[in-house]
């Protein structure tokens, strides 16, 4: 576990199946999940976006493996609490108008090609946790989950197989700690 802040989150370099059996039944409030598109598998060459620049498929090595988001469902039903919310990404092209974050908020090192924007982030954040929540996401990327959540009040775990993306996860979620933190109930 990483943190510098546990009572405010806490981050872990490691599948997140892993860390999934460590938690406790019900102990969830909201799961925010974007796994692994597994772009590169159904396609051939880049994917043209309408009115965007071409989606290269060959993301990275974590989206070569294949991640079945339904395959997570049980153990997020097992983790989520009955008045809880569990809210899945599926497709880079199933979000409207913002499915990736843009410069300057895009981080550039380390670059995460799915990075979502932290407006988009915090409006899910808002509707479906509470401040004083617990906000898990298991696949990370560079934390803008994390931010969101601590950023309105709430905790935040997060995992990533990716130790370049869980520190700079780290680095995000304690530069607002002390300047956009809203305190935890």
């Amino acid at each position: 576990m990483i943190s510098l802040h546990p009572r405010i989150y806490k981050l872990f370099n490691e599948d997140c199946r892993e860390v999934m059996l460590r938690f406790p039944p019900h102990s969830i409030d909201l799961i925010l999940a974007d796994p692994p598109y597994n772009i590169s598998q159904y396609s051939s060459g880049n994917i043209l976006r309408v009115g965007k620049s071409m989606l290269n498929n060959d993301i990275a090595e974590w989206d070569k493996v294949i991640i079945k988001p339904a395959e997570y469902l049980d153990v997020f039903k097992r983790l989520i609490k009955p008045t809880g919310n569990i809210i899945i990404f599926s497709g880079y092209n199933q979000i409207g108008e913002c499915p990736i974050c843009s410069y300057p908020e895009r981080l550039k090192n380390p670059y995460h090609p799915t990075q979502k924007p932290l407006q988009l982030i915090e409006h899910f954040v808002k509707i479906a946790s509470n401040p004083g929540s617990i906000v898990f996401d298991p696949f990370m990327g560079v934390g803008s989950t994390g931010v969101a959540a601590v950023k309105n009040g709430r905790r935040f775990i997060g995992c990533d197989i990716n130790k370049a993306y869980v520190l700079a996860s780290q680095e995000r979620m304690e530069s607002i700690i002390n300047v956009a933190h809203k305190p935890l109930p």
